[in-house]
């Protein structure tokens, strides 16, 4: 009688430890919720859902585009992540040059406004932001920096930034020693795609260049004092089309959603839950 009794008591033991084992676990494995600003997934911005899962199959992608500004900020309070991703070109007027509106692609005013805005709640919650090509841009005009317009006509070089086929457009950038992007790719230069026809020309308060191309053109940037900031990381390249293995492309994925995930845990554990 007493082996019995000892037997079932080691397994209601067990079954405990294992019940809160695969509690914890299940609270281990919560997806983590990354907002893009754009990311209609039927299109070309399924790429980024792509990039994303690839690293972290759990993650929920959250598209903030097709809300109202208030209903997307109220949505986006839910994400652990921020990707500024690639599009169309910033209103002129934004960074001082309302002329020059003509000489861009059509502007999306209510994408502008998204993105700003998500940008500032961003900094201020201290949530992970990643930048992608025009999220570069916009970060920098954000910052209160200026655009070249249009680089084959304002900035000389012989480097196609841009081609007919995105597919086969590659370009080498030099990464700045001493950066965080250097710490998170771990290389001083490589290849990368590039699929743009503006840039950086004057950059933003508190903002450094991370990477250029052999032009001179700056190709990342980052904050110049991230203490006390949200991690940010913008890139003018697309490391979403880049191939798995890539330092340039692969480690960005995987330390922001590290950053995100760390986000997540701490804004749980502050909630108690």
């Amino acid at each position: 009688m007493m082996k019995k009794n000892t037997f079932i008591f080691l397994a209601f033991i067990l079954g405990l430890s294992l019940l809160f084992s695969a509690c914890r676990n299940a609270k281990d494995q919560t997806p983590v919720r990354i907002a893009l600003s754009k990311g209609i997934p039927d299109s070309s911005y399924a790429n980024y859902y792509r990039y994303i899962h690839h690293y972290d199959s759990l993650a929920v992608c959250v598209d903030l585009y097709g809300m109202p500004l208030d209903s997307a900020l109220k949505r986006f309070e839910s994400c652990s992540g921020l990707i500024l991703t690639g599009g169309t070109d910033i209103e002129p007027a934004v960074y001082g040059k309302p002329a020059d509106t003509s000489r861009c692609w059509p502007v999306d005013h209510k994408r502008d406004s998204l993105e700003f805005a998500l940008f500032s709640a961003a900094r201020m919650a201290g949530i992970p932001i990643l930048g992608i090509c025009r999220g570069e841009q916009l970060i920098n005009v954000a910052c209160g920096g200026s655009l070249y317009v249009d680089l084959p006509a304002d900035f000389d070089t012989s480097i196609a930034h841009q081609c007919t086929d995105y597919l086969k457009c590659f370009h080498t950038v030099t990464v700045e020693s001493g950066t965080l992007l250097h710490e998170i790719t771990g290389v001083y230069a490589g290849e990368v795609t590039s699929n743009h026809h503006q840039g950086v020309e004057r950059l933003g308060t508190g903002l450094r260049a991370a990477a250029h191309s052999a032009d001179g053109l700056v190709e990342a940037v980052e904050w110049r004092h991230p203490e006390g900031q949200s991690f940010m990381l913008a890139v003018q390249w697309h490391p979403e089309r880049m191939e798995p293995g890539n330092a340039l492309s692969e480690n960005i994925a995987k330390r922001f959603l590290e950053e995100s995930r760390n986000y997540f845990t701490e804004k749980q554990q502050k909630h108690g839950r």
